[in-house]
């Protein structure tokens, strides 16, 4: 089979990664793709959202399966032009991609169908939410509604940082359109965690669980990024939870997408909080979340190809997947000023220095007069296994060592487990 991966990140090199393993996949595109996945697969320089010069790549190139991993190509409703054309691709269409594309919409949905989460409000007028300021006190949640790259979510701690942010998102539309609307939150008090799921419309399947890490600092400190580690499994992810999870978050969903109509197959990422009263869900993202697909498919046993035709065929019920046993570490090295401004075109050194057994998935790199340099914030994902997550940790975090561009942070405390049971 030929096989097409849309998009240029860390997540997209791990599903290169796995799906490369098939011994089923001939050949791998991907489209724009990056330095580092250049080693796996065929680079196609055509943009994610470029829907209609994707669409005549996979019709040119007789693309059997194209794999989308970007939010912004699902929302724009990639997967819906591209079965007008005939063409197989895996990722929810554009009516089920509005659970990511607007977070009112997503809040609706839980409402509507007893998904716990957080009390909210949604504004479209400025002034009027500047009057909802504190509703439900603080810290408050501010949300702009629209796509916004993992950054729309901001926290304010008191109620001139609440009024700034509103300014700010709608105001002065620093999120441009996603921001025309906010969606105002309750701040749910205890522990963030994740968890990926295999949805063919009729069944829910929940993959090896994941941490990740979404503050820039050590000790969970400083604004949110599109995450600075994670690790596998998450260590407070017992089966206690697992259980809880699967009869008041996944149960209700499944339920909820057929009774409304949604022919939802692909991926689906629950953001949770685990607090006093059970898990809550925070959001939805439509597709393989980052840097968690990194540490989650490293574990996965079982041909990813198989798994994806089993979900197209709507017959994800009756295929067997398997993990590892081993534990799984990933840690993110960002270019200096992320999440806010910073440079590219910073030489990368040492990649030829890493371990056979350690995996660089790469985020944010390209080719440069013939060295591979940063091209974005979050450049590169340290993938270690272990018999424990210690033995993970120690394994990435030496392979980082060994590696340097001008600028470079990540943060130290990725997979200290002690961390998330406070």
């Amino acid at each position: 089979m030929k096989v097409l991966i849309i998009g240029s990140g860390g997540r997209e090199h791990a599903i290169a990664w796995k799906l490369g393993q098939s011994p089923r996949v001939e050949k791998l595109y991907c489209a724009p793709g990056n330095a580092g996945i250049a080693g796996i697969a065929d680079i196609a320089d055509i943009k994610a959202e470029d829907i209609e010069a994707l669409c005549r790549f996979a019709k040119e190139q007789k693309i059997d399966l194209t794999v989308v991993g970007p939010e912004a190509p699902l929302v724009a409703g990639i997967v819906d032009r591209f079965e007008e054309e005939g063409l197989k691709i895996f990722g929810p269409n554009k009516f089920c991609g509005r659970l990511e594309g607007s977070k009112a919409f997503a809040k609706d949905f839980m409402v509507k169908h007893g998904i716990p989460t957080g009390r909210y409000a949604e504004f479209t007028n400025l002034e009027e939410a500047k009057k909802a300021v504190g509703m439900y006190g603080y810290p408050m949640v501010i949300k702009a509604d629209g796509l916004a790259a993992g950054k729309g979510v901001v926290i304010a701690a008191n109620r001139q940082e609440a009024l700034e942010t509103l300014e700010s998102i709608m105001g002065e539309k620093r999120f441009g359109e996603a921001g025309s609307r906010v969606v105002i939150e309750e701040f749910l008090t205890g522990i963030e965690t994740s968890i990926l799921c295999f949805v063919d419309g009729e069944t829910i399947v929940p993959m090896a669980s994941a941490q990740d890490y979404k503050k820039i600092f050590d000790g969970d400190k400083g604004p949110n990024t599109g995450g600075m580690g994670t690790y596998s499994p998450s260590c407070i992810y017992d089966e206690t939870i697992e259980e809880a999870v699967k009869n008041q978050v996944l149960s209700p969903i499944i339920k909820g997408f057929q009774k409304d109509g949604f022919d939802y197959k692909g991926i689906l990422f629950i953001g949770l909080m685990i607090t006093k009263e059970g898990p809550k869900v925070l959001e939805f993202n439509t597709r393989f979340g980052d840097p968690e697909t990194q540490v989650v498919l490293t574990r996965l046993e079982t041909d990813l190809l198989d798994i994806m035709e089993s979900i197209l065929q709507k017959k994800l019920k009756e295929q067997e997947i398997k993990w590892s046993q081993k534990k799984t570490v990933c840690v993110i090295m960002a270019s200096g000023g992320y999440p806010d401004d910073y440079e590219k075109g910073k030489v990368i050194e040492g990649l030829d220095a890493v371990d056979e057994d350690v995996v660089v998935f790469h985020g944010g790199t390209k080719f440069e007069k013939g060295k591979i340099v940063t091209n974005g914030g979050r450049v590169l994902g340290i993938t270690a296994w272990g018999d424990t997550t210690a033995e993970a940790r120690e394994k990435a975090y030496s392979n980082v060592a060994r590696i340097s561009f001008d600028g470079m942070y990540y943060r130290k405390d990725i997979g200290l487990l002690d961390d998330f049971r406070k």
